[in-house]
């Protein structure tokens, strides 16, 4: 992969490098045990978040603030990703994902499946 793909790629995961550096900042200024939270999250979501640069952007920054937020108001770790820190992510990538490729082709695949069953239907 040249370096130009690798860079189309890296902005097409987590948007511009301007916003990006932004969020590494302010994750950075979070207290440790918030800091690691967030980078484990942030792990999780450049394996399995939305893949377009402005729902992960977006994402990102929001992760950001949730725990900005946590922090000031000094807020357990566990009462902010709940019992299931997997699930908590999942619904985070719920909520970012609408309109990304895996819903176009969770829709494409009910429309041929629909489409069938009227033909089908229609025999």
């Amino acid at each position: 992969m040249s370096d130009v793909e690798k860079g189309g790629f890296i902005a097409k995961v987590i948007g511009p490098k301007r916003r990006w550096r932004e969020y590494k900042a302010r994750v950075k200024q979070l207290p440790p045990n918030y800091r690691t939270a967030v980078e484990a999250i942030e792990r999780y979501l450049l394996h399995f978040g939305p893949m377009t640069a402005d729902n992960s952007a977006s994402l990102f920054e929001d992760v950001a603030d949730l725990f900005e937020r946590a922090a000031a108001d000094r807020t357990p770790i566990r009462e902010i990703v709940g019992e299931d820190p997997v699930e908590f992510v999942e619904e985070l990538i719920r909520n970012y994902s609408k309109g990304g490729y895996v819903d176009r082709e969770r829709a494409r695949l009910t429309q041929a499946i629909e489409s069938v069953e009227r033909a089908e239907e229609n025999r």
